[in-house]
């Protein structure tokens, strides 16, 4: 229950079904010094959510995984931002902590299932590969003749607000302790019951993007974590290697990026990529950014099982980018740092280090992984 319209609402579904439901809330972040703006912050958030339970007749438990948050979710974030990444903490977030630690702790309060107000849906079926083979998905390995069944995440009804996306690091065991109540309704739906149910002034309609980025700006916390040290300045250079200006640092740079360069260009120049082993940041042109290739690393196949060969499918490189089509094909089944490589029919823009890259059959999630660097544009 993090406070929003979004898990309220899931909650409210589930009782109305006539299960029997309890809340928790998880404090992420550590307890803020008396007085501070943080602490007021966090502290009316809290109050808040007491207010909206209570109002709906809602038991509310509060669980405390700060630390467990610092070192699975918020260092490795800051990790990748000072190796030149974009990473998506909701990604590692959801396995690790909503669908990891607080899947544990709510069984070890008696509960069976654990429900997120997330869009998307889940389903069961046979375990014998895409269910869709009509776009190209290649039949994977079952695992015997007799094909056993396996949960299925599909997105949300709502296109516009499916959040399938940041659930590609779920396993089998936590997709069968899963329920998503809104992954049948709509973003509208939510919105009118919020009205009705006479919560409009104190319920938020959408959750912030980085839940632990109080200020929402991600580069001055990666500053402050540093201790206080000045970040590192380097180059900028262009595709011919030419230096064309300076950064104030390779964290407050992403892949498609054009404001903040302050480069005096008759055409604009774009980030498209960042070399932290040389401390520099890499500009082109609007082509530049087009990629028609690139590596994932530590991919998870999700509804189905790792498949033998090329998988035909649609990728989705960000969350609302629209899925492209595509052909993922593993690079070393088997092992324990599963790859695939994944080529676009069509080049698709800014493909970001540290993004997901998530595949999709239809509605169907069949799996993701992590971009890696794509090469250079050749010149």
């Amino acid at each position: 229950m993090s406070g929003g319209a979004d898990s309220l609402r899931a909650a409210v579904l589930l009782r109305e079904q006539g299960h029997e439901i309890f809340a928790v809330h998880m404090r992420l972040l550590p307890p803020q010094a008396a007085g501070t703006e943080a602490e007021d912050l966090l502290a009316a958030r809290e109050a808040l959510l007491r207010k909206l339970c209570a109002h709906c007749a809602i038991d509310l438990q509060f669980v405390d995984f700060h630390r467990e948050f610092e070192s699975l979710v918020i260092s490795p974030f800051i990790d990748a931002y000072r190796r030149g990444l974009t990473p998506n903490p909701c990604i590692g977030c959801n396995p690790r902590i909503k669908f990891g630690l607080l899947l544990d702790y709510v069984r070890q309060q008696g509960a069976e299932r654990l429900a997120t107000g997330h869009y998307a849906r889940i389903s069961r079926g046979p375990d014998t590969g895409c269910p869709a083979p009509e776009v190209g998905c290649a039949e994977s390995d079952g695992g015997g003749s007799t094909p056993g069944m396996r949960f299925r995440l599909h997105r949300g009804v709502d296109a516009s607000r499916d959040q399938s996306y940041f659930l590609t690091g779920l396993g089998q065991e936590q997709l069968a302790r899963a329920v998503f109540p809104l992954g049948e309704t709509t973003k509208r739906e939510t919105a009118a019951w919020v009205e009705s149910s006479g919560l409009g002034r104190l319920v938020a309609e959408n959750s912030q993007e980085i839940c632990f980025i109080l200020s929402g700006k991600y580069a001055d916390f990666v500053n402050d974590r540093t201790g206080g040290a000045k970040p590192r300045e380097g180059p900028v250079l262009d595709l011919a290697g030419n230096l064309v200006g300076r950064h104030g640092g390779i964290h407050s740079y992403t892949v498609g990026q054009r404001r903040g360069l302050r480069i005096a260009s008759t055409e604009p120049y774009y980030v498209v990529r960042i070399e932290p082993e040389i401390n520099a940041v890499r500009v082109g042109r609007a082509k530049d950014l087009l990629c028609g290739s690139f590596t994932v690393r530590d991919v998870n196949w999700v509804s189905i099982p790792p498949p033998r060969g090329p998988v035909s499918c649609r990728v989705r490189i960000r969350n609302l980018h629209k899925p492209a089509q595509a052909t993922v094909e593993p690079l070393n089944p088997g092992n324990e740092n599963p790859a695939a490589l994944v080529t676009l029919r069509e080049p698709q823009r800014a493909v970001t280090p540290g993004q997901a890259a998530v595949f999709y059959c239809d509605d169907l999630l069949l799996g993701g992984g992590i971009i890696d660097r794509p090469p250079l544009p050749d010149r």
